[in-house]
Protein backbone atom coordinates (compact mmCIF):
# COMPACT_ATOMS: atom_id res chain seq x y z
CA UNK A 1 0.00 0.00 0.00
CA UNK A 2 1.31 3.45 -0.98
CA UNK A 3 -0.19 6.62 0.54
CA UNK A 4 0.40 10.27 -0.36
CA UNK A 5 -0.48 12.75 2.40
CA UNK A 6 -1.12 16.46 1.83
CA UNK A 7 -0.93 18.51 5.03
CA UNK A 8 -0.65 22.30 5.18
CA UNK A 9 -1.29 22.73 8.91
CA UNK A 10 0.98 24.42 11.45
CA UNK A 11 0.91 23.41 15.10
CA UNK A 12 -1.82 21.82 17.18
CA UNK A 13 -3.76 18.66 17.91
CA UNK A 14 -4.39 17.90 14.23
CA UNK A 15 -0.65 17.98 13.63
CA UNK A 16 -0.02 15.64 16.57
CA UNK A 17 -2.46 13.12 15.12
CA UNK A 18 -0.92 13.51 11.66
CA UNK A 19 2.45 12.57 13.13
CA UNK A 20 0.89 9.67 15.05
CA UNK A 21 -0.89 8.21 12.03
CA UNK A 22 2.07 8.55 9.65
CA UNK A 23 4.27 6.72 12.14
CA UNK A 24 1.63 4.07 12.87
CA UNK A 25 1.10 3.38 9.16
CA UNK A 26 4.87 3.12 8.67
CA UNK A 27 4.99 0.53 11.45
CA UNK A 28 2.36 -1.45 9.53
CA UNK A 29 4.42 -1.47 6.34
CA UNK A 30 2.77 1.38 4.40
CA UNK A 31 5.03 3.31 2.01
CA UNK A 32 4.33 7.03 2.38
CA UNK A 33 5.13 10.43 0.91
CA UNK A 34 4.04 13.65 2.61
CA UNK A 35 3.71 17.20 1.32
CA UNK A 36 3.94 19.75 4.14
CA UNK A 37 4.81 23.38 4.68
CA UNK A 38 8.45 24.29 5.35
CA UNK A 39 9.87 24.64 8.85
CA UNK A 40 7.33 22.54 10.73
CA UNK A 41 8.54 21.83 14.27
CA UNK A 42 7.34 18.21 14.05
CA UNK A 43 9.06 17.42 10.73
CA UNK A 44 11.79 15.40 12.41
CA UNK A 45 9.23 13.11 14.01
CA UNK A 46 8.14 11.69 10.64
CA UNK A 47 11.45 11.67 8.76
CA UNK A 48 11.94 7.97 9.35
CA UNK A 49 8.41 7.09 8.27
CA UNK A 50 7.88 8.95 4.99
CA UNK A 51 9.66 10.80 2.23
CA UNK A 52 8.99 14.48 2.82
CA UNK A 53 8.33 17.22 0.28
CA UNK A 54 7.96 20.84 1.35
CA UNK A 55 5.99 23.52 -0.41
CA UNK A 56 3.90 26.65 0.13
CA UNK A 57 0.34 26.72 -1.15
CA UNK A 58 -1.51 30.01 -1.49
CA UNK A 59 -4.77 30.24 -3.37
CA UNK A 60 -3.81 33.36 -5.37
CA UNK A 61 -0.08 33.03 -5.98
CA UNK A 62 2.42 31.67 -8.46
CA UNK A 63 3.45 29.23 -5.72
CA UNK A 64 0.18 27.40 -6.30
CA UNK A 65 1.03 26.61 -9.91
CA UNK A 66 4.58 25.59 -9.06
CA UNK A 67 3.29 23.28 -6.32
CA UNK A 68 0.73 21.75 -8.69
CA UNK A 69 3.55 21.02 -11.14
CA UNK A 70 5.57 19.40 -8.37
CA UNK A 71 2.58 17.33 -7.29
CA UNK A 72 2.13 16.03 -10.83
CA UNK A 73 5.75 14.92 -10.88
CA UNK A 74 5.41 13.22 -7.47
CA UNK A 75 2.28 11.35 -8.56
CA UNK A 76 3.90 10.12 -11.79
CA UNK A 77 6.92 8.87 -9.89
CA UNK A 78 5.24 7.52 -6.73
CA UNK A 79 1.93 6.22 -8.17
CA UNK A 80 0.08 6.17 -4.84
CA UNK A 81 -2.86 3.90 -4.10
CA UNK A 82 -4.35 6.54 -1.79
CA UNK A 83 -4.14 10.34 -1.56
CA UNK A 84 -5.15 11.69 1.83
CA UNK A 85 -5.75 15.41 2.36
CA UNK A 86 -5.89 16.89 5.83
CA UNK A 87 -8.52 19.59 6.36
CA UNK A 88 -9.53 22.52 4.18
CA UNK A 89 -6.28 23.88 2.73
CA UNK A 90 -5.01 20.49 1.67
CA UNK A 91 -8.40 19.40 0.31
CA UNK A 92 -8.46 22.48 -1.91
CA UNK A 93 -5.22 21.15 -3.42
CA UNK A 94 -6.47 17.57 -3.94
CA UNK A 95 -5.61 16.56 -7.54
CA UNK A 96 -8.10 14.86 -9.83
CA UNK A 97 -5.85 11.81 -9.99
CA UNK A 98 -8.14 8.93 -10.94
CA UNK A 99 -5.58 6.19 -10.31
CA UNK A 100 -5.68 6.77 -6.53
CA UNK A 101 -8.44 6.62 -3.92
CA UNK A 102 -8.89 10.23 -2.76
CA UNK A 103 -10.00 10.98 0.81
CA UNK A 104 -10.04 13.98 3.13
CA UNK A 105 -9.98 13.89 6.89
CA UNK A 106 -12.23 16.38 8.70
CA UNK A 107 -11.00 17.18 12.18
CA UNK A 108 -13.59 19.93 12.60
CA UNK A 109 -16.99 21.04 11.35
CA UNK A 110 -16.83 22.35 7.77
CA UNK A 111 -18.48 25.64 6.88
CA UNK A 112 -19.22 24.38 3.37
CA UNK A 113 -18.19 21.59 1.01
CA UNK A 114 -16.75 23.67 -1.81
CA UNK A 115 -13.18 22.53 -1.26
CA UNK A 116 -13.88 18.80 -1.64
CA UNK A 117 -14.59 18.64 -5.38
CA UNK A 118 -11.95 15.98 -6.08
CA UNK A 119 -12.58 13.98 -2.90
CA UNK A 120 -14.33 10.61 -2.98
CA UNK A 121 -14.68 9.90 0.75
CA UNK A 122 -14.75 12.18 3.78
CA UNK A 123 -13.35 10.79 7.03
CA UNK A 124 -15.10 12.46 9.97
CA UNK A 125 -13.68 12.05 13.45
CA UNK A 126 -17.09 12.05 15.20
CA UNK A 127 -20.62 10.99 14.23
CA UNK A 128 -21.77 14.57 14.82
CA UNK A 129 -19.41 15.92 12.15
CA UNK A 130 -20.67 13.24 9.76
CA UNK A 131 -24.26 14.34 10.42
CA UNK A 132 -23.34 17.95 9.67
CA UNK A 133 -21.68 16.94 6.40
CA UNK A 134 -24.82 15.11 5.32
CA UNK A 135 -26.91 18.18 6.19
CA UNK A 136 -24.70 20.19 3.84
CA UNK A 137 -25.70 17.84 1.06
CA UNK A 138 -22.71 15.49 0.77
CA UNK A 139 -23.84 12.41 -1.18
CA UNK A 140 -20.55 10.59 -1.53
CA UNK A 141 -19.07 8.19 1.02
CA UNK A 142 -18.46 9.08 4.67
CA UNK A 143 -16.43 7.13 7.22
CA UNK A 144 -16.29 7.89 10.95
CA UNK A 145 -12.82 7.15 12.31
CA UNK A 146 -11.67 8.69 15.57
CA UNK A 147 -8.17 9.62 16.70
CA UNK A 148 -5.70 7.80 18.90
CA UNK A 149 -2.76 8.96 20.94
CA UNK A 150 0.71 7.54 21.26
CA UNK A 151 1.06 9.12 24.67
CA UNK A 152 2.60 6.78 27.22
CA UNK A 153 3.80 7.44 30.75
CA UNK A 154 7.28 8.95 30.60
CA UNK A 155 9.68 10.41 33.12
CA UNK A 156 8.32 13.71 34.45
CA UNK A 157 10.17 16.93 33.96
CA UNK A 158 11.57 18.50 37.09
CA UNK A 159 9.06 20.83 38.69
CA UNK A 160 11.93 23.14 39.51
CA UNK A 161 12.19 23.83 35.76
CA UNK A 162 8.69 25.28 36.00
CA UNK A 163 9.37 27.15 39.24
CA UNK A 164 6.67 25.06 40.90
CA UNK A 165 6.84 23.58 44.42
CA UNK A 166 7.35 19.83 44.54
CA UNK A 167 4.26 19.36 46.72
CA UNK A 168 1.92 21.64 44.72
CA UNK A 169 -1.22 20.30 43.05
CA UNK A 170 -0.69 20.96 39.34
CA UNK A 171 -3.34 21.21 36.63
CA UNK A 172 -2.07 20.93 33.04
CA UNK A 173 -3.85 22.40 30.01
CA UNK A 174 -2.59 22.50 26.46
CA UNK A 175 -3.57 23.51 22.97
CA UNK A 176 -3.66 26.45 20.62
CA UNK A 177 -4.36 29.70 22.45
CA UNK A 178 -7.65 30.66 20.83
CA UNK A 179 -10.91 31.70 22.47
CA UNK A 180 -12.78 28.44 21.94
CA UNK A 181 -10.22 26.50 23.99
CA UNK A 182 -11.49 28.18 27.15
CA UNK A 183 -8.12 28.84 28.78
CA UNK A 184 -9.48 32.08 30.23
CA UNK A 185 -12.11 30.09 32.11
CA UNK A 186 -9.45 27.66 33.31
CA UNK A 187 -7.46 30.58 34.69
CA UNK A 188 -10.55 31.90 36.51
CA UNK A 189 -11.25 28.43 37.93
CA UNK A 190 -7.69 28.05 39.20
CA UNK A 191 -7.92 31.47 40.83
CA UNK A 192 -10.86 30.12 42.88
CA UNK A 193 -8.91 27.11 44.24
CA UNK A 194 -6.27 28.16 46.72
CA UNK A 195 -2.78 26.79 46.18
CA UNK A 196 -3.44 25.05 42.85
CA UNK A 197 -0.87 25.65 40.10
CA UNK A 198 -1.55 25.69 36.36
CA UNK A 199 0.73 24.95 33.44
CA UNK A 200 -0.61 26.10 30.06
CA UNK A 201 1.30 24.47 27.21
CA UNK A 202 0.85 26.03 23.79
CA UNK A 203 0.82 29.29 21.93
CA UNK A 204 -1.43 31.34 19.71
CA UNK A 205 -3.13 34.70 19.18
CA UNK A 206 -4.65 34.81 22.68
CA UNK A 207 -1.37 34.40 24.55
CA UNK A 208 -0.91 38.06 25.48
CA UNK A 209 -4.52 38.30 26.64
CA UNK A 210 -4.15 35.17 28.77
CA UNK A 211 -0.99 36.53 30.35
CA UNK A 212 -2.78 39.82 31.10
CA UNK A 213 -5.69 37.93 32.65
CA UNK A 214 -3.26 35.93 34.79
CA UNK A 215 -1.84 39.16 36.18
CA UNK A 216 -5.29 40.69 36.67
CA UNK A 217 -6.42 37.65 38.67
CA UNK A 218 -3.33 37.88 40.85
CA UNK A 219 -2.19 34.31 40.16
CA UNK A 220 1.03 34.99 38.28
CA UNK A 221 2.97 33.07 40.95
CA UNK A 222 0.86 29.94 40.26
CA UNK A 223 0.62 29.93 36.45
CA UNK A 224 3.32 29.01 33.93
CA UNK A 225 3.41 29.43 30.14
CA UNK A 226 6.14 27.10 28.84
CA UNK A 227 5.17 27.65 25.20
CA UNK A 228 4.49 25.12 22.49
CA UNK A 229 6.00 21.72 23.31
CA UNK A 230 6.35 19.13 20.54
CA UNK A 231 6.58 16.43 23.20
CA UNK A 232 4.35 17.45 26.09
CA UNK A 233 4.27 14.10 27.87
CA UNK A 234 7.00 14.95 30.37
CA UNK A 235 4.91 17.93 31.48
CA UNK A 236 1.79 15.79 31.76
CA UNK A 237 3.73 13.25 33.80
CA UNK A 238 4.83 15.95 36.24
CA UNK A 239 1.28 17.28 36.68
CA UNK A 240 -1.60 15.88 38.69
CA UNK A 241 -4.66 16.54 36.51
CA UNK A 242 -5.32 17.28 32.85
CA UNK A 243 -8.03 19.80 31.98
CA UNK A 244 -9.92 20.45 28.71
CA UNK A 245 -12.17 23.52 28.90
CA UNK A 246 -13.10 24.02 25.24
CA UNK A 247 -16.47 25.45 24.31
CA UNK A 248 -16.05 23.76 20.94
CA UNK A 249 -13.87 20.65 20.60
CA UNK A 250 -14.78 18.16 17.86
CA UNK A 251 -12.32 15.42 18.83
CA UNK A 252 -8.79 16.68 19.08
CA UNK A 253 -5.93 14.52 20.25
CA UNK A 254 -6.25 16.55 23.40
CA UNK A 255 -9.20 14.34 24.39
CA UNK A 256 -6.81 11.41 24.83
CA UNK A 257 -3.56 12.98 26.02
CA UNK A 258 -4.30 12.90 29.74
CA UNK A 259 -5.47 9.31 29.64
CA UNK A 260 -2.42 8.26 27.63
CA UNK A 261 -0.18 9.85 30.24
CA UNK A 262 -2.08 8.12 33.05
CA UNK A 263 -3.66 11.30 34.44
CA UNK A 264 -7.26 11.94 35.55
CA UNK A 265 -9.10 14.30 33.24
CA UNK A 266 -11.57 17.13 33.66
CA UNK A 267 -13.46 18.12 30.50
CA UNK A 268 -16.12 20.59 29.48
CA UNK A 269 -19.09 19.04 27.71
CA UNK A 270 -18.08 20.09 24.20
CA UNK A 271 -18.89 17.85 21.24
CA UNK A 272 -15.84 15.57 21.22
CA UNK A 273 -15.40 15.04 24.95
CA UNK A 274 -19.14 14.40 25.35
CA UNK A 275 -18.92 11.57 22.80
CA UNK A 276 -15.69 10.10 24.14
CA UNK A 277 -15.94 10.53 27.92
CA UNK A 278 -18.31 9.28 30.60
CA UNK A 279 -18.82 11.41 33.71
CA UNK A 280 -17.45 9.80 36.89
CA UNK A 281 -16.19 6.75 34.98
CA UNK A 282 -13.19 8.11 33.06
CA UNK A 283 -13.46 11.89 33.56
CA UNK A 284 -15.20 14.63 35.49
CA UNK A 285 -17.47 16.53 33.10
CA UNK A 286 -18.56 20.14 33.60
CA UNK A 287 -20.79 22.44 31.58
CA UNK A 288 -19.10 24.66 28.99
CA UNK A 289 -18.35 28.08 30.44
CA UNK A 290 -19.02 26.99 34.04
CA UNK A 291 -15.99 28.41 35.90
CA UNK A 292 -17.36 27.45 39.31
CA UNK A 293 -18.13 23.90 38.20
CA UNK A 294 -14.61 23.61 36.83
CA UNK A 295 -13.17 24.91 40.10
CA UNK A 296 -15.24 22.37 42.06
CA UNK A 297 -13.97 19.54 39.85
CA UNK A 298 -10.39 20.64 40.49
CA UNK A 299 -11.07 20.71 44.25
CA UNK A 300 -12.58 17.22 44.16
CA UNK A 301 -9.55 15.75 42.44
CA UNK A 302 -7.13 17.65 44.64
CA UNK A 303 -8.79 16.28 47.78
CA UNK A 304 -9.64 12.71 46.70
CA UNK A 305 -6.76 10.40 45.82
CA UNK A 306 -9.11 7.44 45.28
CA UNK A 307 -11.14 9.42 42.73
CA UNK A 308 -7.97 10.37 40.85
CA UNK A 309 -6.90 6.74 40.65
CA UNK A 310 -10.35 5.57 39.56
CA UNK A 311 -10.61 8.11 36.76
CA UNK A 312 -7.08 7.35 35.57
CA UNK A 313 -7.90 3.64 35.37
CA UNK A 314 -11.18 4.40 33.60
CA UNK A 315 -9.37 6.53 31.04
CA UNK A 316 -6.89 3.77 30.28
CA UNK A 317 -9.76 1.30 29.82
CA UNK A 318 -11.59 3.62 27.42
CA UNK A 319 -8.44 4.15 25.35
CA UNK A 320 -7.80 0.42 25.07
CA UNK A 321 -11.38 -0.58 24.30
CA UNK A 322 -12.46 2.22 21.92
CA UNK A 323 -9.52 4.32 20.78
CA UNK A 324 -6.41 2.18 20.65
CA UNK A 325 -3.73 2.76 18.03
CA UNK A 326 -4.33 -0.68 16.57
CA UNK A 327 -8.10 -0.24 16.23
CA UNK A 328 -7.86 3.18 14.56
CA UNK A 329 -4.97 2.20 12.28
CA UNK A 330 -6.86 -0.96 11.27
CA UNK A 331 -9.86 1.20 10.34
CA UNK A 332 -7.71 3.38 8.08
CA UNK A 333 -6.02 0.37 6.46
CA UNK A 334 -9.38 -1.24 5.78
CA UNK A 335 -10.66 2.01 4.22
CA UNK A 336 -7.52 2.34 2.08
CA UNK A 337 -7.83 -1.26 0.87
CA UNK A 338 -11.51 -0.89 -0.05
CA UNK A 339 -10.92 2.33 -1.95
CA UNK A 340 -7.80 1.12 -3.76
CA UNK A 341 -9.61 -2.08 -4.82
CA UNK A 342 -12.10 0.05 -6.78
CA UNK A 343 -9.44 1.50 -9.11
Amino acid sequence: MKVMHIHFGKEGGAERFFVNLVNALHDRGVEQRVLIRPERSWRGEIEGSAKIYEGVFRRISLSRFFLQWRMSRILREFRPDVIMAWQLRASRFMPSYKKAFRISRLGDYPEHLGYYTNVETLVCITPDIATKVREFGWRRDIEVIANFTRATPVAPISRSEMRTPADAFVVVGMGRFVKRKGFDGLLRAVQKVEGVHLWLLGDGPERNELERLTDALGIGDRVRFPGWQTNAYGYLAAGDVFAINSSHEPLGNVCFEGWGAGKPTIAARAEGPSWVMTHERDALMVDCGDDEGLANAIRRLRDDTVLRERLSAGGRDTLQSRFSERAITDAYLELFARGAAQR
